[in-house]
């Protein structure tokens, strides 16, 4: 049989973390077409609210019900509004293994939002469903990613040459794919001893392959 996330909400002093839902297509198709987001992510562009909008009715529930991860909204606490979603996927139950990517609005960026939420995420994965692994990937030039990698605590394990195909502007504003180099972090549960309250970051993007 094949195992499955529950379906809920993680709260930390600033943040809540709780299922898409759809309210949140405006704001996900807005942060989605950010430059940064472009960049690093495979995701459609122009992102519109229709990818969006199958995204949250369709393709992250199909993630969580066929047990291959789970997609959760990362909002504030205060005001409840839209900050970034992170996003368990290729989990392996057996090993209890998985891995994670996230991505922060440009305008959240700054606040150690990142960090956090991976974090908060990372202790639920390790305390309340009993995992052992976490995996973390970042593109070689993506130095913001790799900050809050090393500010939760994760262990550099080595690098998958010529693995990613990231995106870049041309000198007449086009986009084009780019090969780089992806550098694979671990955490482990005995790696959170000792982690507490995360400085604040600027990273607002990890490598994302699957938002179609």
């Amino acid at each position: 049989m094949t195992s499955t996330f529950p379906n809920i909400s993680i709260s930390t002093e600033r943040l809540v973390l709780r299922p898409l839902d759809e309210d949140d297509v405006p704001a996900l198709a807005d942060m989605m077409n950010d430059e940064q987001v472009v960049a690093w992510t495979t995701a459609p562009h122009p992102y519109t609210e229709a990818d969006a909008h199958r995204w949250i009715t369709r393709l992250a529930p199909d993630e969580r019900t066929e047990g291959r991860g789970i997609v959760l909204a990362v909002t504030e606490f205060l005001t409840q509004r839209l900050v970034g979603v992170v996003h368990l996927r290729n989990t392996d139950w057996r090993v209890r293994s998985s891995q994670i990517a996230y991505v922060i609005a440009p305008w959240a960026r700054g606040e150690g939002y990142a960090s956090e939420a991976v974090l908060a995420t990372a202790q639920w994965l390790f305390h309340d469903q009993k995992f052992e692994r976490l995996e973390l990937r970042t593109a070689a030039d993506n130095t913001a990613s790799q900050q809050v990698a090393q500010k939760i605590g994760c262990i550099s394990e080595g690098v998958l040459r010529n693995a990613w195909t990231a995106r870049a502007r041309t000198d007449d504003g086009a986009w084009t794919e780019v090969r780089t180099d992806v550098i694979v972090w671990s955490l482990l549960p005995e790696d959170l001893a000792g982690v507490t309250e995360q400085p604040a970051d600027t990273a607002g993007f990890t490598s994302y392959s699957d938002w179609n």
